[in-house]
């Protein structure tokens, strides 16, 4: 079952729990003239977060679906999303638009530019266009400039089932996870390149308030610390192989 929390103005956070992969899988609502959902969830997760949609407004009045780069638990169930909001407009990066979506989705996607605008009422947005941070060439992430919440996909990601929102660091919890995983085979899931730091910084400058992350708890304090941090840890434990 999927919990709903509001971790910022009128944004809200909807959270399921997968006990057999210790894993969170979060999406992000934001409740405006033009609602926005940020990351659709995979197909199986589509009734769910539908029934926690519902809880804070009508899931039929989606106007805007975005997702950072092409991954199931990105925009797994985007067609779904499709079918139930006739006008929904889906957005991610000119790049994913170009190479994947025109595909997959069974509707036009909207290619973003970096640092293209739109506002959905009172919300404004910035998409940035991120390529490989998290991973994949598509990759983009969006900052609400009226909430001053940074949509960071798997940036920070943390694994078990972790508090909706936290102010304590983020940034050891990411280290600990990416660890982890460059012990498994499933390395490099965040590379390090020589464009890593310069893009977290370039976050860090929008000076967010809050971090919305896609696994593990969401983040309010020094975000741009945090983001300036997270491209040393990065650097430390994948680039320095």
């Amino acid at each position: 079952m999927a919990t709903i929390t509001e971790i910022a103005d009128e944004v809200f956070r909807i959270s399921t729990f997968i006990p057999e992969r210790n894993l969170q899988i979060n999406q992000f609502l934001v409740r405006d003239e033009e609602p926005l959902l940020w990351h659709t969830g995979q197909k199986f997760l589509f009734e769910g977060v539908r029934e926690a949609v519902a809880k804070v407004l009508t899931p039929t009045s989606i106007r805007w679906i975005g997702f950072s780069h092409f991954e199931i638990d990105e925009c797994g169930s985007l067609n779904d999303w499709f079918a139930l909001s006739p006008n929904a407009q889906g957005f991610c990066s000119f790049v994913g638009a170009r190479v994947n979506m025109n595909e997959y989705a069974s509707r036009a996607v909207k290619g973003m530019k970096d640092d293209e605008v739109f506002a959905t009422g009172k919300h404004h947005y910035r998409f940035r266009a991120t390529p490989n941070l998290p991973h994949c060439w598509d990759a983009g992430l969006l900052f609400d400039d009226t909430s001053r919440t940074l949509f960071c996909s798997d940036l920070f990601h943390h694994m078990g089932d972790a508090e909706p929102i936290t102010k304590s660091d983020i940034v050891g919890r990411a280290r600990a996870h990416l660890e982890d995983m460059e012990k498994s085979p499933m390395s490099d899931y965040i590379p390090y390149t020589s464009k890593t730091e310069n893009l977290l910084g370039g976050l860090a400058d929008l000076h967010p308030g809050t971090l919305a992350v896609m696994h593990g708890s969401s983040y309010s304090g020094d975000c741009a610390k945090s983001l300036r941090d997270l491209g040393t840890v990065i650097r430390e434990v994948v680039g320095a192989k």
